[in-house]
């Protein structure tokens, strides 16, 4: 099917249509507020400070994954034991996250833990130029109580913690499409008239669409016939 796109308009058309979007975008953007003002007032439980992890210093615990701040982002980075390389959607959040210094100046720490040896996560870290801290996960507990192993499978999913001396508090995970804060390119993709081209989507007739999350690819890996197998994720 041809691609019929948006109405061609003038410029004025264009303005009172612009305006009406805008209302609504702003409309979003406080409903957005709200429900961080409700996070933020989410109960915590208090886990396991003891949680062990393997890093490039040796083994560590999630209490000091923290170093010192009063707050810890891990992403869940999919990453099996028996894998060769991370799953794409994976890096392509963490691609996303910069540098961690403006999290810091808020008193958060970030990491990545997987369930794959440490060699083969640093060793791809490197292919992919990033620095982010990356540790793996010793035993299966830290995956499986948190949802990112769910019956020996790999689930994408994002957890926060809060500490208060040394007590750990989780408050908060996502996983699905709650992880798209994560991912900029959705987000600038959406702001275009042919958005993420996914089949999902409603769009005008025509617009090329494909299977949800089926074009992703790691970022030095988009001339390569799509993997078999791929870790894209649900899309709900």
């Amino acid at each position: 099917m041809r691609h019929t796109g948006p109405q061609v308009v003038d410029r004025a058309t264009w303005e009172d249509a612009r305006g009406v979007l805008l209302q609504q975008e702003k409309a979003l953007t406080r409903m957005k507020d709200a429900i961080s003002a409700a996070r933020r007032r989410m109960p915590i439980v208090r886990v396991r400070s003891d949680y062990a992890f393997e890093g490039p210093e040796g083994r560590v615990t999630l209490l000091e994954l923290f170093q010192g701040r009063d707050q810890l982002i891990v992403q869940h980075f999919m990453f099996a034991p028996d894998w060769t390389q991370g799953c794409d959607g994976c890096s392509m959040m963490a691609e996303r996250v910069g540098p961690l210094s403006h999290l810091h100046a808020r008193r958060t720490s970030f990491v990545l833990t997987s369930r794959a040896p440490l060699p083969r996560l640093l060793t791809f870290r490197d292919r992919m130029g990033w620095d982010l801290p990356w540790y793996s996960t010793i035993g299966d507990a830290f995956n499986t109580e948190f949802g990112a192993t769910v019956d020996g499978e790999e689930h994408q999913a994002i957890s926060v913690f809060l500490r208060r001396g040394s007590q750990v508090f989780h408050s908060w995970s996502t996983h699905a499409r709650g992880e798209e804060p994560f991912m900029m390119v959705l987000d600038l993709l959406d702001l275009t008239p042919l958005g993420r081209q996914e089949e999902w989507e409603n769009s005008p007739p025509g617009t090329p669409q494909d299977p949800t999350y089926s074009w992703m690819r790691l970022a030095d890996a988009y001339a390569e016939a799509p993997p078999e197998g791929n870790c894209h994720g649900p899309s709900d």
